[in-house]
């Protein structure tokens, strides 16, 4: 994964999880690092993130714990370049991070989308907990109707403040960057965001004994 870098594999795994950990920009990690005597320019950092977080993302599949059968699937939007862009995720029943996707749009389309993805990656659950969203309800119909599958939708407020105060810990962690400069950076860093996200809940098998430790463990 990390072959033909000038630098050592462990600078950029400390730089790419310091980004994702913290609410730093660029350059405030480039700052950290040279604190530590490493010079590296931010934007060398930036591709770091763009290039490695999707690569870490395949590994985290292979050693995430499963989640439950009942879900509680909402989203959240941040602004990329002056426009409200939307992140679906859902949790189980037990806070654990069933999956996530940056869409430009909030749609039925976007919510079927997201649906797919995180199925895929899961398995199919037996109940989705939403909020009041009919795109979210149509979403969940049509995959019924179209894999003959029986999901129970439910709609029930308080039992969504789960996955609403996983949105507030994301949200959190974006309010201080400076902006993205593209979806595709977005969505690339967001899952960085994530997969730091999951290792704090303890979602990863063979945990280290640090959260940077399993972390690197899992950017083999």
């Amino acid at each position: 994964m990390f072959k033909g870098h000038s630098f050592p594999k462990e600078v950029i795994l400390q730089a790419v999880y310091f980004k994702l950990r913290f609410s730093l920009s660029f350059r405030d990690v480039e700052e950290l690092l040279s604190i530590r005597g490493i010079r590296v320019d931010h934007v060398t950092i930036q591709r770091w993130v763009y290039k490695f977080t999707p690569l870490i993302e395949v590994v985290l599949k292979k050693r995430r714990k499963l989640v439950g059968n009942s879900w509680r699937m909402d989203e959240t939007y941040i602004k990329l370049k002056g426009e409200w862009m939307y992140l679906y995720r859902a949790v189980d029943k037990e806070g654990k991070t069933v999956d996530f996707l940056l869409t430009r749009r909030r749609s039925k389309l976007a919510a079927h989308k997201f649906l797919l993805k995180a199925i895929s990656n899961n398995g199919c659950p037996k109940v989705v907990n939403i909020d009041k969203s009919g795109a979210n309800k149509e979403a969940i119909r049509t995959y019924n109707n179209r894999s003959l599958k029986k999901i129970r939708i439910r709609q029930c407020k308080y039992l969504n403040n789960g996955v609403e105060g996983d949105h507030r810990f994301i949200k959190w962690r974006i309010q201080n960057m400076l902006g993205f400069k593209s979806f595709e950076s977005a969505s690339r860093t967001l899952v960085g965001i994530e997969i730091v996200r999951m290792i704090k809940k303890e979602h990863v098998t063979f945990p280290r004994c640090t959260y940077f430790k399993t972390f690197c463990s899992v950017a083999v």
